[in-house]
C-alpha cells in the first residue's frame, strides 16, 4: 500500500513500504494456472491478463474507435461528475476498484464539486497504480490525498481502513462487472456492500447490450490489438512460469453468446500439441480447435443491472446512458 497527495501543482508525499513480489505469490500465480488449466474448457482468469504489458496493451485498446467503452464513460462523467458530487454527499473518500490509467477518476475529480478527498485505489497492476498517482498529481485546486492498494479487488476492499472524513463513494468503472458471472457478481456486489455504510455509495460503469457485429468489433478489432492483449497471456505464462507456449500455433477468437448475454475470448490451438508448465508441475495435450477460455464480458440492461444489484443491499439513484455507444453510468445508495 502507498500514499501520496496531490494538491494544485504538484504530488507529495511519502510512500509507505510495499513488500516485493513474495515466493508465497509466486506459488498461489502457478497453482491457479495449474487448477484452471485442467477443467474442462481450459480456461485461465481474465485477472491474469494484466500484467505490465498486458495493462499497457489494454490502455492502446481503449483509444480504439471499435472499444467506445472508454470514451462513452468519460463522457458521461465528465458530464455528470456535478450531479454525481451532489448525490454522493461530497464524498470525503472515493474508492476506485480496477483504476487503470486513473483518466476516468481523475475526470470525475476535475469536474465534480469535490473540494478535499482521500482517494483509495485498488488494482492487481503495480503500473497502473503508478500511472493514476501521476493523473491525480495533475489535478490543481484540490486537496487529494492518494492510498494505493496493490492486490485483488476482494483483498483491497478488506484492507480498506475504517477512517473519518465524510462519505465513501466506490466507483467500479470500464465494465468490470460483466467480467463476472451474474453469480458471482452477486456475491462481489455483497462484499463491496459489505465495505460499505448506509448511504455511501457505488458509481458502476456498464456495457449494454448491443447488435453483434458491434460486440466482435470490439473484441476483436482489424489492427490485433486485443488479439495481442489476448496471447500476452501466454507469453506471461512462459516468462513467469516456465512454459513453453508456442504464441505462433494459437490464435484470438472472440464470440458473442447470446444465451448468455456475455463476449467471450478465447485462445484457440491451431495445431495439436503438447504444452508444459514447469513451474506449475503441469503438462497436458490441445488438440487442433482447442481452445483455452480466457475471458468473459457479459452485458446488460438496464433494468437486468438493477435487478442484479439491488438485492446486494443497494437503491438505484441515478441512471445516465450513452445512447450512440450503449453504455450506462449508474449511481445506487447502500441502504
Amino acid at each position: 500500500m502507498t500514499e501520496s497527495r496531490s494538491g494544485a501543482s504538484s504530488a507529495r508525499g511519502t510512500a509507505a513500504p510495499r513488500p516485493s513480489p513474495a515466493p508465497d505469490e509466486r506459488r498461489a500465480f502457478a497453482q491457479a494456472v495449474r487448477y484452471y488449466l485442467q477443467l474442462n474448457p481450459r480456461q485461465l482468469p481474465s485477472r491474469f491478463l494484466y500484467d505490465a504489458l498486458g495493462s499497457a496493451l489494454f490502455d492502446a485498446i481503449c483509444h480504439l474507435p471499435w472499444y467506445r467503452i472508454t470514451q462513452a464513460e468519460l463522457q458521461l462523467l465528465q458530464r455528470h461528475a456535478p450531479a454525481i458530487g451532489h448525490a454522493s454527499r461530497r464524498p470525503g473518500r472515493v474508492v476506485e476498484l480496477g483504476c487503470g490509467s486513473g483518466e476516468k477518476l481523475a475526470t470525475l475529480l476535475t469536474h465534480g464539486q469535490v473540494d478535499s478527498v482521500h482517494a483509495h485505489l485498488i488494482d492487481l497492476s503495480g503500473a497502473a497504480l503508478e500511472r493514476s498517482v501521476q493523473a491525480l498529481a495533475t489535478i490543481e485546486g484540490r486537496d487529494i490525498r492518494v492510498t494505493t492498494h496493490q492486490a485483488a479487488y476482494e483483498d483491497g476492499l478488506l484492507a480498506l481502513p475504517a477512517e473519518p472524513g465524510g462519505p465513501t463513494l466506490l466507483a467500479f468503472l470500464g465494465s468490470n462487472i460483466g467480467n463476472f458471472d451474474p453469480p458471482g457478481a452477486a456475491a462481489f456486489l455483497g462484499l463491496i456492500r459489505a465495505a460499505l455504510h448506509p448511504r455511501d455509495c457505488l458509481l458502476l460503469g456498464v456495457d449494454l447490450v448491443k447488435p453483434e457485429r458491434e460486440l466482435l468489433l470490439a473484441y476483436d478489432d482489424p489492427l490485433g490489438l486485443t488479439a495481442a492483449f489476448n496471447k500476452n497471456l501466454l507469453l506471461r505464462l512462459n516468462t513467469e512460469l516456465s512454459a513453453d507456449f508456442a504464441l505462433d500455433r494459437f490464435a484470438h477468437r472472440a464470440v458473442w453468446n447470446p444465451e448468455a448475454s456475455r463476449v467471450e475470448m478465447h485462445l484457440v490451438s491451431l495445431a495439436a500439441q503438447a504444452v508444459r508448465v514447469t513451474d506449475a508441475g503441469l503438462e497436458f495435450r490441445l488438440e487442433a480447435g482447442e481452445t483455452i477460455w480466457t475471458e468473459s464480458s457479459y452485458k446488460y440492461e438496464p433494468e437486468a443491472l438493477r435487478q442484479l444489484v439491488e438485492p446486494a443491499g443497494f437503491h438505484q439513484r441515478n441512471l445516465w446512458i450513452d445512447d450512440a455507444a450503449r453504455f450506462a453510468l449508474t449511481l445506487f445508495e447502500a441502504v
